[in-house]
């Protein structure tokens, strides 16, 4: 087999020369407007705006920080300035249902009109109804009326006291009511008089008595009919007033909108109420006043119990105002409640209780983006209570209903108002994380309907020579935007690898506009520090540096914990059935690699690989994976034809969180063979990388920190030119070191090796042959999978003699 050679210091780290862009600033490059490294989302964004049918809604996944909210908007807002602003919308009264208001559509700009018309008009009718009301016109024709009634009241009382008198009795009234009495010679008879009259004529009094009564009765129960009439006629005498003082006005106003149907009908039904409620308009003065004028004739009722209705009922509800909009509107709504959403009904507190009424009705985002464009953030959305469920009623139904939760749920009895809903329209961008989008569309039946286009973001890009100038442009635009200082070109360079970095990719960029943005921020500011008029790739390493050791605490306590002895790590020297093994701490936006140690032991056994971690319940399901997978590679291996009969037990020492991944699982593989082998594995190398059932060894995550947190280590310690990493060879594209682990491979101090499969990294490992099968797959003795292999044989004899010495005892 070839031996593997550690890889040469320029494999290690793909350097952006800044000698390949042709300024020397930013300042030189244009603006970059178009949206760099994602031509699936651009497209996806494209097709959602430009189709117009129903359900092609927009869901925007992927990592945060790539630029999903600035792309969506920024196409929203194109597509939005070429459009017409939608329609006005206004809420005003039904007054035939006053618990169900009328939505009015209206031009853009018209329902601010509307409502100044209205005030305008309240005001005015208020004026001229009281001078109405005020006239001698009106207090004669009034006067006329009520001294018609009067007039037949007194009549039909004159009557009665001519009967009365041709009897010989009088007409009297008393705070009882009326009263007859028999009178002589013009006075009343006392009641002894009364008493001392004859018999005979005392019964004719009593007779003639009996009689008035009965006619006093009939007039008094016409009276109430006379009085009916004579309030049929001041209603109809002030339906005329108020007629011909409100129609002039009322029909100015409603000459400006002939054109708008609704809003005619509803001035209609103003002018209707106002005639029905004409004493709203007058003054509580005045109508005391009139009341002390008339007490038996009072002015027809408003219909309220503590007075009069407010005027409030004559004004519109300006819901939605685009006098001043250009084009359609976009808009992100950054609290996404149920009502931030669909609208909401407000109360005011009067006299211990709350009361409502149109105009207290707010309206929601949906109203606002009506005829336009609408971003939320998926995740705020389904963390508020119902808010989910009422975007997605809006959408379905394509009106916006305002009710409240408890009335959308029928859990409420209490009487409110009921709005007329309001048509929508609007395209909806909800943004969210790729596993958010996934659980909605496996678990939503709704979602897959609402929103059919999925604009999918990436966190990388290539890095090729056109890319990496836009990138340059992208760095200059961001600068420019922030009001930064100047970006020199190394500073541009460094940017780029750093990006590569980030994405753990030399081929790759990172598309997380967010981290570069910070990142640029920082740099000016150690720039300003420095005193530099432009910033440079000193700068930026300054302020990578500064990241790191704002967040590097935990990787120095550990690094401190290996070198104090606490932790046991060996970086020197060689023993059997123990490997370094590397994995990755991820703290936040901060990873860093850990060395551990691996270790394994034998015994004879039914063929179990025994994964203590998993047995402990700290291990993940990929991780027991990898360790089964050992299980398969050893019985193919070394036990084609016969038992495996050795049982293992595999650990990460001084683990004591949970381990996950199996990117350890050849690390666990080569200190398994080394207990089996008996051969000593060099300490001064790490192992990274996950292994399959036929050896070879694949890709694993976190190359980068993985080889630096082992370089580490072993430079605090001391380089001995002896120490290196064993990496995946598919890994090696993957590679952006630190310059001093390059330089320290450069000078031979540190090494790292490409591994394709599991024999290489043995005989790095062990400076052993691994040794290939015969034809039989029996493999020679002198080589490493001789040995192992030897032992395997021993493994199953013995257990063949201890199981027959087992049969013999039983029998």
């Amino acid at each position: 087999m070839e031996s593997v050679k550690p890889l040469d210091a320029r494999a290690l780290y793909q350097c952006c020369e800044p000698e390949q862009f042709a300024f020397e600033t930013t300042a030189e490059l244009e603006d970059l407007t178009e949206i760099i490294g994602q031509p699936r989302a651009v497209e996806a964004v494209r097709f959602g705006i430009g189709i117009e049918q129903e359900g092609y809604n927009i869901f925007a996944l992927g990592p945060a920080g790539t630029g999903k909210r600035s792309l969506v908007r920024q196409f929203f807002e194109q597509r939005a300035a070429s459009e017409p602003v939608p329609s006005d919308w206004c809420y005003v009264n039904d007054f035939k249902e006053p618990h169900k208001p009328c939505a009015l559509r209206l031009p853009p700009g018209k329902g601010v009109e509307l409502r100044q018309d209205m005030e305008d008009l309240a005001e005015e009718l208020r004026a001229a109804l009281s001078a109405a009301f005020e006239s001698e016109e009106y207090q004669t024709r009034r006067q006329v009326i009520e001294e018609g009634f009067n007039e037949r009241q007194q009549e039909a009382f004159e009557e009665i006291r001519q009967l009365a008198r041709e009897r010989g009795l009088a007409v009297l009234r008393t705070p009882a009511g009326f009263v007859f009495a028999p009178v002589r010679d013009g006075e009343v008879l006392s009641p002894q008089e009364i008493q001392e009259l004859p018999e005979e004529q005392g019964k004719r009094l009593e007779a003639g008595v009996e009689a008035l009564q009965e006619e006093l009765q009939k007039i008094l129960r016409r009276m109430p009919r006379w009085q009916r009439e004579i309030r049929e006629r001041v209603r109809e005498l002030n339906r005329d007033i108020t007629n011909f003082a409100v129609g002039g006005l009322i029909d100015e106003v409603r000459q400006k909108y002939t054109d708008l149907p609704g809003v005619v009908e509803y001035l209609n039904a103003v002018r209707k109420d106002v005639i029905e409620n004409v004493r709203d308009f007058l003054a509580r003065e005045e109508r005391q006043q009139t009341a002390r004028q008339s007490t038996s004739i009072p002015l027809p009722a408003s219909g309220s119990q503590t007075g009069p209705p407010s005027l409030r009922r004559y004004q519109v509800n300006l819901l939605v105002d685009h006098s001043d909009s250009k084009g359609a509107p976009v808009i992100y709504e950054d609290n996404p409640t149920y009502q931030n959403l669909v609208g909401r009904v407000e109360h005011m507190a009067q006299m211990g209780a709350l009361l409502t009424d149109f105009n207290l009705i707010k309206p929601g985002v949906l109203h606002r983006a009506n005829g336009g464009y609408l971003m939320l953030d998926a995740r705020k959305v389904l963390l508020q209570p119902y808010a989910w469920e009422g975007l997605k009623r809006a959408l379905q139904s394509r009106q916006v209903r305002i009710e409240s939760p408890g009335q959308m749920l029928s859990l409420s009895s209490t009487v409110s108002l009921e709005p007329e809903p309001i048509p929508l329209d609007v395209k909806v961008a909800l943004f969210g994380a790729p596993l958010l989008y996934y659980l909605l569309s496996a678990r939503d039946p709704d979602f897959g309907e609402l929103f059919k286009v999925a604009a999918d973001f990436d966190a990388r890009m290539d890095r090729n020579s056109d890319n990496q100038l836009l990138y340059a442009r992208l760095i200059g635009s961001l600068a420019h935007k922030d009001g930064l200082r100047l970006f020199d070109r190394t500073a541009v360079a460094r940017i780029i690898e750093h990006s590569a970095r980030v994405v753990g990719d030399a081929e790759k960029l990172s598309a997380r506009m967010q981290g570069v943005a910070d990142l640029l921020r920082e740099a000016d500011y150690w720039a300003g520090e420095a005193g530099h008029d432009a910033v440079t790739a000193a700068d930026v390493q300054w302020a990578i540096d500064a990241q790191i050791y704002r967040s590097d605490r935990l990787r120095e306590r550990i690094q401190e914990g290996i070198l104090r002895g606490t932790i046991l790590i060996d970086t020197e020297g060689a023993k059997v059935g123990q490997v370094n093994g590397l994995s990755v701490i991820q703290l936040g936006d901060f990873a860093f690699g850990r060395p551990s140690r691996i270790t394994a032991r034998v015994w004879m056994g039914k063929g179990e690989v025994m994964d203590i971690e998993r047995e402990v319940e700290l291990g993940g399901p990929i991780h027991s994976k990898g360790v089964l997978i050992l299980s398969g590679f050893l019985g193919a291996r070394y036990a084609t034809y016969r038992p495996l009969s050795l049982s293992a037990s595999l650990v990460f020492e001084q683990s004591y969180s949970g381990v996950e991944g199996d990117s350890a699982s050849s690390a666990e593989l080569y200190a398994l063979l080394s207990a089996i082998a008996q051969v000593p594995i060099k300490q001064s190398l790490a192992v990274t990388g996950s292994v399959n059932q036929h050896g070879q060894v694949q890709a694993i995550g976190g190359v980068n920190e993985k080889i630096e947190g082992f370089f580490d280590l072993c430079k605090a310690r001391g380089l001995t030119g002896e120490q290196g990493v064993l990496i995946p060879a598919s890994n090696v594209k993957h590679l952006m070191l630190r310059q001093e682990v390059i330089e320290a491979v450069a000078e031979g101090q540190f090494h790292i090796y490409p591994i394709e499969t599991v024999d290489q990294g043995i005989e790095i490992l062990t400076s052993m042959a691994a040794g290939e099968p015969d034809e039989e797959g029996n493999y020679p003795e002198a080589t490493f999978n001789g040995l192992v292999q030897a032992q395997m044989v021993k493994l199953a004899e013995q257990r063949a003699v201890f199981s027959a010495s087992a049969e013999e005892g039983e029998e």
